[in-house]
């Protein structure tokens, strides 16, 4: 199946008062209002990395009693987020209603995966993605059996679009759904730290700063502590942090190998990018200019608004992506979902 044969839900039409861009994407900070996913009791995972550093991320595993046919759901989060996160919640809950079983994943460093890991996650770290996957199967048996139904939010959706391209081959995905995607890390990096988002950027650093400095005590060294209190931007803290303790030549070296724009032409699995053309931390111009033609498994959509991870729309309590998440994810898997 290729990522255009589905019906989309009807447009987006932003819902009252939440117009505009930075509307949209603050609405859930500013509705302190969490989904209650207690009907369905959650089992932690503990899933090792096969890289022998010995960390191991934490996850939530969500279902009902009797897991049926429809496809497990993996949650991917953005920067600074966790399972938690409200966005987590709200995916979680919709495709559990739907009969979907539901994993929400804590990356490296995030949120209960901080004190079992001495790594930290970043935008290109698909392997460890690849990993949990590979160690799910061990713990739940038969988890990947009904398939896979990716789901990634920002930088986890980066994340999760380069590992399409590199591991997409090697699981029985059915299809995949990025939102609100820095495809190119560089012009996100620029768009961030502009005057204009200056409130967003010192938010983001901050919680980017607490982030690493809370991990446990031995992972960071004194210099590596110093540095991240230091740091004043998203490209100091990629240049102080993730750039030495992964390898990279330089901060441009790390946004340029880890953008996943230049992934899209090796995805194969059917693949959705739900990406608004007034989000503030991302610029559009990276997706208009991209040619499109090229990735016949990808079908990026485009509304006029949204936000950041916004979408909350006219016509349905949901977000509108996760409407769209929900069609799509009834077509890749031949109907076994009750998706609106």
């Amino acid at each position: 199946m290729r990522a255009e044969d589905f019906e989309l839900p009807p447009p987006f039409r932003a819902r009252f008062p939440w117009y505009g861009g930075d509307l949209q994407t603050l609405r859930a900070y500013l509705v302190r209002r969490r989904r209650d996913l207690s009907a369905w009791p959650a089992k932690r995972l503990w899933l090792a990395m096969a890289d022998g550093s010995g960390d191991r991320l934490a996850a939530s595993l969500q279902a009902e009693k009797r897991i049926g046919a429809a496809p497990l759901v993996v949650l991917v989060h953005g920067l600074t987020g966790c399972e938690d996160s409200s966005y987590m919640l709200d995916s979680a809950g919709a495709f559990l209603e739907a009969g979907h079983p539901v994993l929400r994943l804590n990356l490296r460093g995030a949120g209960p995966s901080r004190q079992s890991c001495r790594q930290q996650y970043h935008a290109g770290r698909a392997e460890d993605l690849r990993d949990a996957l590979n160690a799910l199967d061990d713990l739940v048996m038969g988890a990947l059996r009904r398939g896979l139904l990716l789901v990634g939010y920002s930088l986890g959706g980066n994340m999760l679009l380069k590992f399409l391209a590199e591991h997409g081959g090697d699981f029985p995905i059915r299809g995949a759904v990025a939102v609100s995607v820095p495809i190119d890390l560089a012009a996100a990096q620029r768009c961030l730290m502009s005057p204009r988002n200056g409130v967003y950027h010192s938010y983001m650093i901050r919680r980017m700063r607490n982030e690493a400095l809370a991990a446990a005590d031995d992972s960071l060294s004194a210099e590596e502590r110093r540095s991240v209190a230091a740091v004043e931007s998203v490209r100091d803290f990629d240049a102080r942090f993730t750039v030495p303790r992964n390898g990279f030549r330089d901060v441009d070296d790390y946004y340029a190998r880890c953008s996943a724009l230049r992934y899209l032409t090796a995805i194969k699995p059917p693949t959705l990018i739900v990406t608004a053309r007034n989000d503030p931390w991302i610029p559009i111009q990276s997706y208009l200019d991209f040619n499109w033609r090229l990735t016949p498994a990808v079908r990026p959509i485009l509304p006029d608004s949204g936000g950041h991870v916004g979408f909350h729309g006219r016509g349905s309590p949901l977000r509108w992506h996760d409407r769209c998440a929900l069609a799509f994810a009834k077509r890749v898997s031949g109907g076994r979902s009750d998706a609106a």
